[in-house]
């Protein structure tokens, strides 16, 4: 990833994590945007979300999927970035491998 693609990466993750914070609700989960990763000419942008407890990751989702053209709009209102990649969510499930290795290796020990 270059430099500019970089910087477009981190800058839309933070200001997505605090649209998705003040403007959308989940009733039965926390969802959190782990990683923005985007192409290089800057046309897609793929958001990893993080979703507790796993088993409404599909909610969520969908939630954010039914939100992502008015997300899309307040983001190009907040960022001056020319163009605008388009945005999609995705369900990021390492938090959720990394407990499960983490619970094997624990009860590995224990034996």
């Amino acid at each position: 990833m270059n430099y500019r693609s970089n910087r477009v990466s981190n800058l839309i993750r933070d200001e997505l994590s605090m649209l998705i914070k003040r403007e959308l609700e989940f009733p039965k989960a926390i969802a959190t945007v782990t990683e923005v990763q985007v192409t290089k000419k800057l046309d897609e942008a793929k958001v990893m979300v993080s979703v507790l407890p796993s088993t409404e990751a599909a909610g969520v989702l969908g939630i954010l999927s039914g939100a992502r053209n008015r997300l899309q709009h307040l983001l190009m209102k907040k960022l001056n970035i020319k163009p605008m990649p388009h945005i999609c969510f995705e369900i990021d499930r390492g938090p959720e491998n990394a407990a499960a290795v983490e619970k094997l290796l624990i009860d590995d020990n224990n034996k």
